[in-house]
């Protein structure tokens, strides 16, 4: 998950500049409303990752882990039942990286998107898969090594379809971003992205998807998510409120999104009690959660948190893509050393493990995605 990013559960780049504040036959958008960053998309951003975070560090319920030496009901008693909803922050990636692609795929050649793109996921993904790769590969870790043919292959991002395991995690995720970002290059950003077009393939990937899922038909089921097309399709439509709040086909593209969506989000995610595996989740706070997802990020777009522009968040967003990456199999290692080896009680293990792997994600920020991230656009886009 990059938007994701995630995971994302489909974790997240950085939101780009705003498109033209003019729509075709559209009237400007309010003064001021598409000046500068979104930071509050920003920080929402991290909110998600962190959502994805705690549940895998303690919302598996009844599950016992390596790490923890016991299940996450036994360390966090109270706390394990509202963690176990920590997937939906894959969902609100989803949302996000509708918005952020729509916007950033506007007025763009095509050689410029896909730049945009492999630039933003590729450096940051590399380094996380060799670092992860190597620290379970150490004596003293030693857990779910992958083979190297394995590791290699996961440096093209594509182990999902080749059927290679996965050195992370999370990067199921990314593979779901990919086919969102080639569905909106081949059929948007290639032919030109305008508002009649978006509107055009909402709908259409809308009705697709849907067909794809009653036909159960692998193949259109690969290519068209009809679990996922939702977000996106919703984070689609919410940035063309965000260029017009008054265009209503476009309110009514969220409104079918939101409510396909989160009957997508309870099929999945929805969880009867079993004391020795998942915690319970209820279908209701799935459904808020979800709708408080989607608010969130129509409230960004309509300019309602233009108040939110503390520049920490715009640190927050470019943290969330590598700590998303990392996060969980080297959140494990540092779990376990502090909790088993040097005997640290669970809450302040949590707390310190979720600040480790931020300072790792602001290494990987600071030392890795600034200096090649550039670089590779430019290699990309110079390329014939």
């Amino acid at each position: 998950m990059t938007e994701t990013v995630v995971s994302t559960a489909k974790t997240p780049p950085a939101t780009p500049a705003p498109a033209p504040s003019r729509v075709s036959g559209a009237p400007p958008r309010p003064a001021g409303k598409g000046s500068g960053r979104l930071r509050a998309l920003d920080g929402l951003r991290l909110l998600a990752a962190l959502m994805v975070a705690l549940y895998h560090y303690g919302g598996r319920g009844g599950e016992v882990t390596r790490a923890w030496g016991s299940s996450a009901q036994d360390q966090f008693p109270t706390l394990h039942s509202w963690f176990a909803y920590g997937p939906l922050g894959v969902q609100i990636f989803f949302v996000i990286s509708g918005f952020v692609i729509c916007m950033s795929g506007w007025g763009r050649p095509l050689k410029s998107f896909f730049a945009s793109r492999a630039s933003r996921l590729l450096p940051a993904y590399w380094v996380a898969v060799v670092l992860v790769t190597a620290v379970f590969a150490l004596p003293a870790v030693m857990y779910e090594a992958v083979t190297p043919s394995e590791a290699l292959v996961n440096l093209t991002l594509l182990q999902e379809p080749v059927g290679a395991h996965r050195v992370l995690g999370v990067d199921w995720t990314l593979w779901v971003e990919i086919r969102f970002y080639a569905l909106f290059a081949l059929c948007l950003v290639l032919p030109g992205v305008t508002r009649h077009r978006v509107v055009l393939f909402c709908s259409v990937w809308t009705l697709a998807a849907v067909l794809a899922q009653a036909a159960d038909e692998p193949f259109l089921t690969l290519l068209l998510m009809p679990e996922y097309a939702p977000f996106f399709i919703g984070g689609m439509g919410i940035y063309l409120l965000y260029r017009d709040r008054r265009d209503a086909l476009a309110w009514g593209i969220v409104a079918v999104s939101w409510l396909t969506g989160q009957h997508y989000a309870v099929a999945n995610l929805w969880r009867a009690h079993r004391v020795d595996e998942f915690s319970y989740r209820s279908a209701s706070i799935i459904v808020l959660i979800v709708t408080l997802g989607f608010l969130a990020v129509l409230a960004i777009a309509l300019g309602w948190l233009n108040w939110a522009s503390w520049p920490w968040l715009t640190v927050a967003g470019a943290l969330t893509y590598p700590f998303y990456l990392v996060h969980e199999h080297l959140g494990w290692v540092v779990i376990k050393v502090l909790h088993q080896d040097l005997g640290l009680p669970s809450w302040l293990t949590l707390a310190a493990t979720l600040g480790a792997m931020l300072l790792l994600a602001w290494l990987m920020y600071r030392y890795v995605e600034r200096r090649m991230t550039p670089w590779l656009r430019g290699v990309l886009t110079r390329a014939h």
